[in-house]
């Protein structure tokens, strides 16, 4: 299949420069339904990126949708601020029965607004806040969001110069393997911390994702996380886990962080918490945690009651047996055995990744744009991170058939065969 770009007209001559994701997939999409997405010409294309996240269960997932459809029809509370609704006790309930009491999670649940980046800011709020302090400490090639308070425990210098004035009380520190396995974790954190000639202000807290999407799929190892979270005990500071990507069962537990044996002291969720690509997201803190005085943090959006709904049924459709998790892993393997026949014959290329979110690496950082520019026009949709946007990112949807995920395996392998 050969995809002829359409005029876009409207789209270039009203819409702002900043769009970005449209200019390597220049076709005008009309439907979805499960992988697959349809433009307007009627040419169908396999999605390996699944709204960055955001579409854990697929495009329009009939359970979901079905559950959307009658909340709708009955004339469910649509915007409700922080009012308690029927919507919202349904949800609670769940993820209290469904999620947090079969992991020993204590968390309270905060809905702080609808993207992501809110959640990132209220947890930062929270804990300095709660610490007395300003400083949080976060890690090279970190992404946590687009507002000036995520921006700043954000790696990538791009997206950073966006924000037109100085980005404060943010310190970065090593991600694991940062220097290769030749310097022992957190020497130089520690250092800085017990050091009081070091310049290094006591941080509140400390930010982390599991596995760096945007920084390139950047693994962190479980005992990394388990000596991480043992140095904020120790120093006095929270840990926050940034699970807005990882989270909703990426990387096969429900969480990200169940496979170190963690318990984060906040965790941040968004993308896929609604199921259905519906904004809202999460901020869970321990209890002791939950010193916010009424309306101390609030916003408009923050009781999109159709994402309740939607993310009450994928909660109990996908996550009440166990069985997700399992199929997660299971499609994980295929991918990795896929990886490694491409690495094997392309000696230029690494991969990493867990559960259904991958990595390939090329050691020319323009070979991973020359891929997915590549397999576009072979219907499948690819994007790229890291901060050369050297590594192709493989997102697809957790529903995903075998079959499909075959087929999307191998049209990657073409593009990689034919960009050499």
């Amino acid at each position: 299949m050969t995809i002829t770009p359409p005029a876009l007209s409207v789209f270039e001559t009203l819409e702002s420069e900043v769009r970005s994701y449209c200019r390597g997939w220049p076709a005008v999409f009309d439907r979805a339904q499960g992988a697959r997405l349809t433009d307007e010409d009627g040419h169908s294309y396999l999605d390996f990126f699944a709204g960055a996240g955001s579409l854990n269960y697929g495009h329009n997932n009939p359970v979901l949708k079905r559950a959307l459809i009658d909340y709708i029809e009955r004339d469910g509370i649509t915007h409700g601020l922080d009012m308690a609704t029927t919507a919202k006790r349904a949800f609670l309930e769940t993820f209290q029965n469904v999620i947090l009491r079969p992991r020993d999670l204590p968390y309270k649940v905060m809905f702080p607004g609808p993207t992501g980046t809110n959640a990132v800011e209220s947890a930062l709020k929270l804990a300095r806040k709660v610490k007395g302090r300003e400083s949080v400490v976060s890690f090279t090639n970190a992404f946590h969001g687009m507002s000036l308070g995520s921006l700043a425990v954000t790696g990538n210098a791009f997206k950073r110069a966006g924000a037109g004035i100085p980005l404060v009380h943010g310190t970065p520190m090593p991600f694991d393997n940062y220097f290769d396995g030749t310097v022992p974790d957190f020497l130089w954190f520690e250092r800085l911390l017990e050091d009081q000639g070091s310049g290094l202000n006591k941080p509140a807290a400390v930010i982390v994702e599991t596995v760096q999407g945007e920084g390139g799929i950047n693994v962190a190892r479980a005992e990394w996380l388990r000596a991480l979270q043992e140095l904020c005990h120790r120093q006095d500071m929270l840990l926050i886990v940034d699970d807005i990507q990882m989270g909703c069962g990426r990387t096969g537990g429900f969480f990200s962080f169940e496979e170190a044996g963690i318990t984060p002291d906040i965790v941040t969720l968004s993308k896929s918490i609604s199921g259905y690509g519906l904004p809202m997201s999460l901020c869970l803190f321990k209890p002791e945690l939950d010193i916010w005085e009424p309306g101390e943090h609030n916003g408009t959006f923050r009781g999109n009651n159709p994402a309740f709904v939607t993310a009450a049924a994928a909660l109990d459709a996908y996550w009440a047996d166990g069985q997700m998790e399992k199929q997660t892993l299971a499609r994980g393997e295929q991918v990795e055995q896929a990886l490694l026949a491409i690495c094997a014959e392309h000696d230029s290329a690494q991969f990493r990744g867990r559960g259904l979110v991958w990595g390939m690496e090329f050691n020319d950082p323009a070979r991973a744009s020359a891929v997915c520019g590549r397999a576009f026009e072979l219907g499948l949709l690819l994007e790229t991170s890291g901060p050369q946007s050297e590594v192709v990112k493989l997102l697809p949807p957790l529903t995903i058939t075998p079959e499909e995920l075959d087929e999307g395996l191998r049209t990657l392998a073409r593009c990689v065969r034919e960009t050499a």
